[in-house]
């Protein structure tokens, strides 16, 4: 099986954008946020993160799917 480095390299750069997104449109909360971010408990931000990656293998599938 051979990767096909285009596709790796067109999802990375979708990554690094949509990971910038936030801090671009709200740059002025974000400092707020981050720290509201950090006071939550370890579990909670588990679950945020698990909940997000359940949310990405499901619109990875989608797209596929069409």
């Amino acid at each position: 099986m051979e990767l096909d480095w285009q596709l790796i390299f067109i999802a990375l750069g979708l990554a690094f954008l949509l990971e910038g997104l936030p801090y671009f449109i709200l740059a002025e909360r974000m400092p707020a946020i981050l720290l509201t971010l950090a006071s939550r408990p370890p579990r909670a931000l588990r679950i945020l993160g698990l909940t997000s990656m359940i949310l990405g293998v499901l619109l990875v599938a989608l797209g596929r799917s069409l």
